[in-house]
């Protein structure tokens, strides 16, 4: 099943804001990511997770003015104090110069006229003061500088803990950040200029496309950088510094046209070829939205963004009721566990549950967080394929058998079956890794747990009469149950032994 490409797969996923907690997008940006880092590292490809960090520029700038104004301790900072430096900063910074003159051209009154005019004061004020802080960050202040690594410790400590409970792989050597390319806009700029592509329009430099009347702003006319020239600066570095010969970004859909953009002018400057030649794949993986009940972005009740660490503590919360209920039964194989074995599979079913209802989804389509559905140990869900791999362990284990490698007889139509289904795995794996789709996966296991369950209900395995025929169902029962934890791995799902 190897890929024989030897250039590694630069996989740009996650996309954390420094000073900000992980919302419900990040769940899709993230857990798709990974989810493909892990097929492709299956296929024996080297993969960079890059974790691109919001992590330089004036909106931090405007968050550590803040913080060191409000005389918050640093050493003490809580992902908290993050969330409320950031509303404040932008509440305190946000100007309305529009405002101000149609209130003095409509004659609105002096208050409104005055009451505006002081916001505008202050907002000027503090972005003036934000700017300052930035200037001297940039300069190298090693009092900023360290105040500036605090915040990022913070925000990454909140993460980690989301990531870890997700099984995500994504650690600090991931985070390759604004900041990371600061020092490399300048020369982004200057090749474009060099290879005339760049032009000034209005002071500023820009790259013009053929049949297309947007133009790529890569430098301000103040002589100030953008996205768009950190994003072209991670390609150059992706495709001639690491030699990626494919770079996936895992975005929202509502970047499409930046991505285009970006695509395209990194063509024109020729970072579409690695240093020996090969040609680069750029893709965009653009994903839908995760809805609410009411078909609209999911939000809480107050009406705000739905964090992630919430979400996943709901799902914890869900899956451990669910075992907890189960272990009632006197049958269940889970009867009589301590309270902390039921809270580890619980955590496996919950996060299990909401990774597998997003990945089993045609990524670019939206769709309707349900939590009862996503928990249900029936249908096309996680913890359905979960259930029947734990079943196939528990009669594994009944068998008393340690080994199974007799030979495979194939003497009924379920049998026949559930073998075919079993060698497309290695298809449907390098299906995935084509077409950058984990729901091709996702659907592949759900019908070879139907076609087990098909040859469970058809063929008897510990009742077998004939000795060879029952050590060839335990070994099909044991390639199956090894087939499904390796495809869930794939997905980043853990499977328990016993539910």
């Amino acid at each position: 099943m190897p890929d024989p490409d030897t250039h590694p797969v630069a996989i740009d996923l996650c996309g954390v804001n420094v000073a900000k907690q992980l919302h419900v997008g990040h769940l899709r940006s993230t857990i798709i990511g990974d989810s493909l880092a892990r097929v492709f590292e299956r296929l024996g490809r080297v993969v960079y997770r890059e974790n691109h960090l919001g992590d330089w520029g004036l909106p931090i700038a405007m968050v550590l003015e803040q913080l060191l104004s409000s005389g918050v301790d640093l050493d003490m900072l809580s992902i908290e104090d993050l969330n409320s430096a950031y509303r404040e900063a932008k509440n305190n910074s946000t100007d309305d110069c529009r405002g101000a003159k149609t209130a003095v051209r409509i004659h609105a009154g002096p208050h409104r006229i005055m009451e505006l005019e002081e916001q505008n004061i202050g907002a000027v004020a503090a972005q003036d003061s934000a700017k300052s802080i930035l200037i001297k960050l940039q300069g190298g202040d090693s009092a900023l500088l360290s105040g500036w690594q605090q915040l990022i410790d913070c925000t990454m400590k909140d993460v980690y803990a989301s990531l870890n409970l997700l099984n995500v792989k994504l650690g600090p050597e991931n985070n390759r950040g604004e900041s990371f390319y600061r020092d490399q806009l300048d020369g982004v700029v200057q090749s474009f200029i060099e290879a005339k592509l760049a032009v000034e329009d209005d002071g500023a430099l820009v790259v013009h496309f053929e049949k297309r009347k947007r133009p790529l702003l890569i430098r301000k006319s103040d002589g100030g950088f953008l996205y768009a020239t950190t994003d072209l600066a991670a390609i150059c570095f992706r495709t001639q510094e690491l030699r990626c010969d494919r770079v996936i970004y895992v975005v929202d859909a509502r970047q499409r046209d930046h991505f285009r953009d970006l695509f395209d002018a990194a063509r024109l400057i020729g970072w579409d070829k690695t240093p020996d030649g090969s040609l680069v794949e750029l893709m965009h993986i653009p994903f839908g939205s995760v809805l609410g009940e009411d078909q609209k972005p999911l939000k809480t009740r107050s009406g705000s963004s739905v964090t992630l660490s919430s979400l996943l503590e709901e799902a914890v919360s869900r899956g451990t009721s669910e075992v907890v209920r189960r272990s009632k039964d006197e049958k269940a194989p889970t009867c009589g566990m301590g309270a902390n074995a039921l809270a580890t599979i619980g955590r496996q079913i919950g996060i299990g549950a909401i990774k597998y209802a997003d990945l089993s989804n045609d990524l670019v389509r939206d769709y309707v967080f349900d939590m009862d559905r996503m928990i249900s140990f029936e249908g096309n869900t996680g913890p359905y394929i979960q259930y029947a791999c734990a079943r196939i362990a528990s009669l594994l284990e009944k068998s008393g058998e340690t080994t199974f490698s007799s030979e495979i007889l194939i003497n009924t139509p379920q049998e026949r079956q559930l073998v075919l289904k079993l060698l497309q795995y290695g298809d449907v794996v390098h299906s995935v890794a084509t077409h950058l789709e984990p729901h091709r996966l996702c659907t592949w296991l759900f019908e070879l747990t139907d076609a087990f369950s098909s040859f469970y209900q058809a063929c008897p395995v510990l009742k077998s009469e004939d000795a060879l025929v029952r050590a060839s169902r335990l070994r099909l029962s044991d390639l199956t149950r090894r087939v499904v934890v390796d495809g869930l791995d794939l997905l980043g799902i853990e499977v328990p032994q016993k539910m």
